[in-house]
């Protein structure tokens, strides 16, 4: 078992996940032909594994990236994320892709929990200070410590602290309240849906619209707001049926846009606001989802182009190894026996 790259020999590095084969960070693995390399992180390469060293840990491998949630898939390859950091590149039919509410209990788990110990400390420490300045000046002074409060929270509100960068470069600024007024729509074009958000402004009709990348960026700037709450475990299962009813987080944005008609807010259709919370959990989950496809996607075209290099040389050399023999119950195990 080798611990350096063939290429560049710089160490592949280590697992702790591949009992049979804990050497490399990057996998690459094709269960039908019996292969398995170790991609450098260094120079990209495929590193072919020697043939005794593989079969069970092809079997390992694919057994794990089953068992992955983090995965994404293409029509020849399929690239998962082990929580130990193991990437495991699978060579062949991709696997039927799924949605998984643990993937986002725990992260709107916690903004929920935090949501509590934020708004109750804020209660307690008004009560408190109530309490201490009505001691001191008696309801009058309850009274101003009250109303002061009332105006730091309503500070607070209409202070444009979020923040997004359309293409155009230009910083755009929001407040929680200009959130409230954040719409998103179906559009005429090429573009799946358009948004309407509110920077540094009262008035509504001043309002700038959103398509493209730019909308998304809206989104993902405004939803945490809205979503500030976090959900229970429920409500995030409920959003993450909303999305797989659909079949994929790209089909449940258009169909949130062709949907809209029905949450209005001031007479307007569209309102984030007004959707149902497991519907903009839902949303927000979708972002998500789009962004990491976008992400993986682009690795997967730069994985296929390398596989296909790595698959060319590893054909050549298990054949040059293996005795006649071998090499023809390989083949059967790979599903290319000879023909008679």
């Amino acid at each position: 078992m080798y611990t350096t790259c063939m290429f560049c020999k710089r160490p592949l590095g280590a697992n702790e996940v591949v009992e049979r084969f804990p050497v490399g960070r990057r996998l690459a693995f094709d269960a039908a032909r019996g292969r398995l390399w170790v991609v450098c992180r260094g120079c990209e390469r495929w590193n072919l594994t020697p043939l005794e060293e593989r079969w069970e840990a092809v079997e390992a491998c694919e057994k794990l990236f089953r068992e992955t949630r983090m995965r994404m898939s293409s029509e020849n390859i399929g690239l998962a994320r082990h929580l130990e950091g193991l990437e495991l590149v699978r060579i062949g039919k991709p696997l039927r892709p799924e949605f998984a509410a643990w993937r986002y209990g725990d992260q709107f788990g916690r903004r929920r929990r935090r949501s509590i110990v934020r708004w109750t400390a804020a209660g307690v420490g008004l009560a408190g200070g109530v309490a201490v300045a009505g001691a001191a000046g008696g309801a009058l002074g309850a009274l101003v410590a009250f109303e002061g409060a009332h105006w730091v929270n309503l500070l607070n509100f209409l202070r444009p602290t979020i923040r997004f960068r359309p293409e155009d470069g230009r910083l755009r600024r929001m407040s929680r309240s200009g959130v409230r007024e954040t719409r998103i729509r179906p559009t005429d074009d090429d573009n799946p849906f358009r948004v309407q958000a509110l920077p540094q402004r009262f008035d509504i009709t001043t309002a700038e619209w959103f398509e493209g990348e730019d909308a998304r960026r809206v989104l993902r700037a405004t939803l945490p707001t809205l979503n500030a709450l976090g959900g229970k475990a429920r409500t995030v299962e409920a959003a993450v049926s909303r999305i797989s009813e659909q079949g994929h987080a790209e089909a449940f944005l258009e169909q949130i846009a062709v949907r809209s008609e029905g949450y209005l807010r001031l007479g307007a259709p569209g309102s984030l606001v007004r959707m149902p919370g497991p519907v903009r959990l839902a949303l927000e989950m979708a972002l998500h989802e789009e962004d990491e496809r976008r992400a993986l996607e682009g690795e997967l075209w730069r994985l296929e182009q390398a596989w296909r290099e790595a698959e060319e040389i590893a054909a050549i050399a298990d054949r040059l190894l293996l005795p006649k023999g071998d090499a023809e119950r390989l083949d059967e195990r790979s599903g290319r026996g000879t023909a008679p």
